[in-house]
């Protein structure tokens, strides 16, 4: 398994994530490498907008953003 290192982290950085990975009952190495595997299994922005624009382009459709606070404001009023 691949390894990686990371220099030149601060110490308030590495207290404040040895007290967390603590808090999580996991050693430093544990908890970020739990961190690392989340944060590679979540889209990147770009990706989620490249993804959404092709959504829309597929639907061939179109709301105007006037039109969904029309929507949003009118379900609200719903609600209360």
């Amino acid at each position: 398994m691949p390894s990686i290192t990371i220099r030149n982290v601060s110490e308030e950085t590495h207290r404040e994530l040895a007290a967390r990975a603590a808090l999580a009952g996991q050693s430093l190495q544990e908890y970020l490498r739990q961190a690392l595997d989340e944060l590679a299994d979540r889209p990147d922005v770009s990706t989620v907008l490249a993804r959404a624009r092709e959504r829309v382009e597929r639907s061939g459709s179109h709301i105007p953003a006037e039109k969904i606070l029309q929507y949003r404001d009118e379900s609200r009023r719903w609600l209360s």
